[in-house]
């Protein structure tokens, strides 16, 4: 079977059942096990009970512990386990959670996420007064590897709950959301497939596909968090510029969700947004790793996207830091500077 799905693997639909849980919360999970007890605890404090959710892990043949043994510690029988046969890739595992999943509502949750207090009681709540939505989600914290708050997403897409406006614009635009945000009905993956094409930027192209087809509701509330580490694929595709590669080729399948009256005005605002968020993203892997091969080929992606005098600018700024490093040179600027009186910034 291809690890890259290069068409939405079909989901199958499940016979009638009458014990059917409301709640599948799939937690898939690739040598994630330093994050993964935090993961399960979350949604364990707020479990309904068996009859109201399945839990379970879906491990993609994990090497860095006995996961099953970590799942079952914490679990004390709660929460299922699965493992692949042999490392089957990311999308092929989303896949499988999502055959797996027995509830109405579905929560993919990656090992290293986690959930906050109210999350399955007001998500839930969200979609039960709003039948119409096929999806909905909540705003969130990004934390970093000790779990540490680093920000709250920007801005909240509206100040109270309710049905999105103009949703499918604004998803296809850039992506405002991440995994651990998003409940699905089960219903809306049978009919739309699960995720496929590439392994960065596949949610961005679902959210959109979702959006194509229904209506979304949404929550300002932060309830849940996205954590950022050296060892996740988007750290290790960004490092390599195969992240932007990666969204250029989603910018193309996005095209085919929108009338034709948005297409050019989505994809031309669309790579701007991301043009500048990798240039502040790459001044930052600069800073971070001193790694010149990073920084030139995630700027040829720049380049390719989008340019204009702000990008030109921070462009010129990062590589004249990066000669003055190079030269050595920085340490007799910012003599020269405290000698007139002046502080020099980093």
């Amino acid at each position: 079977m291809d690890r890259l799905p290069q068409a939405p693997p079909l989901i199958a639909p499940l016979p009638p059942q009458a014990d059917r849980p409301l709640w599948s919360v799939m937690i898939p999970a690739y040598n994630c096990t330093h994050f993964l007890p935090q993961a399960i605890e979350s949604v364990l404090a707020q479990d309904p009970g068996p009859a109201h959710m399945q839990i379970e892990v879906v491990d993609d043949a994990s090497t860095d512990a006995d996961v099953q043994a970590v799942v079952e510690e914490l679990g004390r029988g709660r929460v299922g386990y699965f493992r692949q046969p042999t490392n089957v890739g990311s999308l092929r595992n989303f896949e499988t959670c999502l055959n797996r999943a027995r509830g109405e509502l579905v929560h993919l949750l990656h090992g290293d996420d986690l959930v906050l207090p109210g999350f399955y009681a007001e998500l839930g709540g969200l979609l039960a007064r709003y039948p119409q939505a096929g999806a909905a989600f909540c705003n969130y914290h990004h934390i970093d590897e000790s779990g540490s708050r680093m920000y709250t997403q920007n801005s909240a897409e509206m100040e109270r709950e309710g049905v999105l406006e103009d949703w499918l614009a604004k998803i296809a635009t850039r992506q405002r959301l991440q995994y651990v945000t998003k409940v699905v009905r089960r219903s809306v993956y049978e009919h739309l497939g699960a995720f496929y094409g590439v392994t960065y930027g596949e949610d961005w192209e679902m959210w959109v596909r979702i959006a194509r087809y229904y209506p979304v509701a949404y929550t300002p509330h932060v309830l849940a968090q996205y954590r950022t580490h050296t060892t996740s694929i988007s750290s290790e595709k960004t490092s390599t510029a195969q992240s932007i590669r990666d969204i250029r080729f989603v910018m193309g399948i996005i095209q085919n969700h929108l009338p034709e009256d948005r297409k050019k005005e989505v994809l031309f605002e669309s790579k701007k947004v991301w043009a500048e968020y990798t240039v502040t993203y790459t001044t930052k892997l600069w800073h971070k790793h001193r790694n010149l091969k990073s920084v030139n080929a995630n700027t040829r992606e720049i380049l390719r996207l989008h340019i204009n005098p702000h990008i030109s600018w921070e462009l010129s700024k990062l590589y004249t830091k990066i000669a003055l490093e190079l030269l050595g040179l920085k340490k007799y600027v910012k003599a020269a500077l405290q000698s007139t009186g002046l502080k020099a910034k980093n």
